[in-house]
């Protein structure tokens, strides 16, 4: 029998061997897309290809991406562990033509696939077709040997896939593949009909449209394919197992579960064991590529997960935490694939055991609050939680609202779920945000072009000036946004703020307030300051050099710091975010505790050390491949190409990075750390100066200290 690691190597190799690139999962955890909790689709890493906003890498590509779908229209979580093959966390196996080969090639390379490497009984396989797609089903016909009467054709509801209301879309093919015992006597009806024994396998979808606001189908310049496999679904129909959960892309996990717990697995009775398998694997990765518990957002889907998975355990007599202890056997499952669980092993462990810690004594107070409520309720003889107790248990005592829904129904009562959503939203309002952050790739109909061809080249590590073109730019009330051919604007990215300057051209002046990326173009936020703006001027780009070398001193600072923090407080010491202007650095670091203010003075004093060491600072490009084996290390969540940015400073510090950085240590001048707190479950943030900032915060704490002396007629101690 064929091992999951076994079926997907066969996936990657033949399409390799089809002259696709085979390219890295990206991280579940989205760094560019804020319409996205989680990368939820193949697809997502290539949205900006499909929307024309991007050119594509390589024209053929494939992958296994991991996903999770726990939240929005791609919501499983109510069916995971209850039904065979529904999962909170999964791979899909993918494989993509941009412009290049279309419907022919793809239904080719799919049987192919299917009936060759893998070995599928034809007679248990079906293709589905849209209804009004006579070239896909013929091209099954000529392409394939399989049998006509198993083409069949559905509607727009199956067969037809769309990104949203508006944008590129098109027909779908969708491959199904009969499960049950009794080949035979298969029913073409329950193909696409919810029917366990018919599961869909793969989804070839042809992208040959664009629907605009009208609803009007026009056909694209370029038609694409994009293709989603299940891997579980793959493997357990390969590996002859009805369930997703009997194959050994779970087994180790449920084994490990049976052995802590003490309690057998069926499939009666296995429903929790089941559950907290896939939760296990959706915290896992959402933690290994920089996701942590909280209380809104992402966060809260992933401490509602891990919670979720805690009060099954409890079905299981599990009242200490021992979640946390599955990870080992996760790992084992996918350590040749992604490599990131190995690397993060010891924190994923930590963070989950310290939310489970937290959700022993959350749960108890939680219960002793559902009781009275539940008391409430009996003595008004209503067997309806109201939505405002819901939510207060939500808001005051975290517990997420489907755990509350489960509590409610071993207890035989509903909960208002209209109500909850409508206090929900109560509490969005006035916690939203009064600023807005524009999403410049949503302006694509609104930008004047003035000159075509590539554009938005950075040439901006070695250089603060030069000339550049306009190639399109919006302005609206003095107010612009500008994409250029080339540009020496650092835009924001990796928490280091985007560059300021100026933007001189024939008798105007804008000034530049900040640079930001929309996928690979640069865009300067300015407003005219003198002159009539021109749109065919030749520019001159000129940085704010003193601000711009203040970023690169604290950017680089960072570095230094995370390597120290790795020395002295631990080797578990990973970054968990940051953020770099011209004024402090801030630098977020998954740790468990204070960091101590001896440890705080020790990492000052190594840091200060290499920079009067007056280190160079070296940057070079090397495949991503090279730069792991090289002992350099990759951030949490940071999605990474087949050639990567490594700055070296000495034989210190080693890190993938595509800032902005001084050209010697000794150009930090000084490195004073003001503050240690806590962020989250976990993770600590130290806020550091650099430079003049920090020779004038000792200034400055030298006078208070001084003016003490003073009041309080106390000599000054001598160290």
């Amino acid at each position: 029998m064929k091992t999951a690691k076994e079926i997907r190597n066969d996936f990657l190799e033949f399409f390799k061997n089809n002259d696709h690139k085979i390219v890295k999962s990206t991280p579940v955890v989205p760094q560019d897309d804020p319409t996205l909790l989680f990368v939820n689709a193949g697809m997502n890493q290539f949205k900006s290809v499909f929307l024309n906003q991007e050119k594509p890498s390589y024209p053929r590509i494939a992958d296994t991406q991991k996903c999770i779908r726990v939240s929005g229209k791609h919501n499983d979580l109510e069916e995971v562990g209850r039904d065979t093959y529904h999962h909170t966390f999964f791979e899909m196996l993918g494989n993509w033509s941009f412009g290049d080969y279309y419907k022919k090639e793809a239904i080719e390379y799919a049987w192919k696939l299917f009936t060759e490497t893998w070995g599928f009984s034809k007679d248990r396989l079906w293709a589905s077709v849209y209804t009004d797609d006579n070239e896909a089903a013929k091209l099954w016909e000529e392409v394939t040997d399989i049998a006509p009467d198993r083409i069949l054709r559905f509607g727009k509801k199956d067969n037809f896939w769309e990104m949203g209301d508006t944008g590129p879309c098109g027909p779908c093919s969708e491959i199904h593949y009969y499960m049950g015992d009794d080949p035979e006597n298969q029913d073409k009806n329950k193909v696409n009909a919810d029917d366990a024994e018919y599961i869909e396998l793969w989804n070839l979808v042809f992208m040959q449209y664009n629907r605009d606001i009208t609803g009007k189908l026009n056909p694209l310049p370029a038609k694409h394919v994009d293709t989603g496999a299940g891997f579980e679904r793959i493997v357990a129909a390969i590996q002859g197992k009805k369930s997703n959960y009997d194959t050994d892309l779970f087994m180790p996990i449920i084994n490990k579960i049976v052995e802590l717990t003490g309690k057998k697995y069926s499939q009666e009775t296995g429903t929790p064991h089941r559950v907290i398998a896939d939760h296990i694997k959706m915290l896992s990765f959402s933690i290994a590529d920089g996701g942590l518990p909280s209380n809104d957002g992402r966060g809260y889907v992933i401490r509602r997960i891990l919670r979720r998975a805690a009060r099954f355990g409890k079905m299981l007599d599990m009242h200490e935490p021992f979640i946390y202890k599955l990870l080992d056997s996760v790992i084992e499952i996918y350590q040749d694939t992604f490599q990131e669980l190995v690397d993060r092993k010891d924190h994923i462990k930590k963070v989950i055991k310290v939310e489970e810690e937290s959700f022993s004594e959350t749960l108890e107070r939680g219960l002793a609050v559902f009781d009275k409520i539940v008391e409430k309720d009996e003595t008004k003889k209503v067997n309806q939680i109201s939505g405002k107790d819901a939510f207060k248990l939500y808001d005051t005592y975290g517990f997420p609202f489907d755990l509350t829904v489960l509590i409610a129904e071993e207890k035989n009562l509903t909960v208002d779920h209209n109500g909850f959503n409508i206090e929900m939203e109560i509490q969005k309002e006035k916690a939203r945000a009064s600023i807005v952050k524009v999403d410049y790739s949503d302006l694509s109909n609104k930008w004047t072009v003035v000159s075509k061809g590539d554009d938005s080249q950075f040439i901006g590590y070695e250089n603060d000036e030069t000339e550049a073109v306009i190639r399109k730019y919006i302005h609206s009330e003095g107010k612009f946004n500008l994409i250029l051919d080339k540009t020496v604007f650092y835009a924001e990215s990796g928490g280091e703020v985007g560059d300021t300057g100026v933007i001189t051209g024939d008798n105007f002046t804008i000034q530049i307030e900040d640079t930001q990326k929309t996928n690979d173009s640069y865009v300067h936020i300015g407003k005219i300051i003198n002159g009539k703006f021109n749109e065919n001027s030749k520019l001159k780009l000129s940085v704010d050099i003193s601000k711009s070398n203040k970023i690169r001193a604290n950017h680089t600072a960072t570095h230094l710091a995370h390597q120290a923090l790795k020395e002295i407080v631990g080797n578990h010491v990973n970054q968990a975010g940051s953020y770099v202007n011209d004024e402090r650095l801030r630098f977020d670091l998954t740790h468990y505790e204070k960091v101590k203010d001896e440890e705080l003075r020790k990492i000052e004093q190594i840091v200060n050390e290499k920079i009067r060491a007056n280190i160079p600072v070296v940057k070079e490009l090397k495949s991503y491949d090279e730069a792991k084996e090289s002992g350099a290390m990759a951030l949490f969540g940071e999605k990474y190409g087949d050639v990567v940015r490594i700055v070296e400073i000495g034989d210190f510090s080693k890190e993938f990075c595509g800032g902005k950085h001084v050209t010697r240590t000794g150009d930090i001048g000084l490195f004073k750390i003001i503050s240690e707190t806590s962020v989250a479950s976990g993770v600590r943030r130290i806020e550091a100066l650099t430079g003049e900032a920090a020779y004038n915060d000792l200034i400055k704490n030298e006078q208070i200290l001084s003016n003490l002396e003073k009041l309080t007629v106390t000599p000054k101690i001598k160290l």
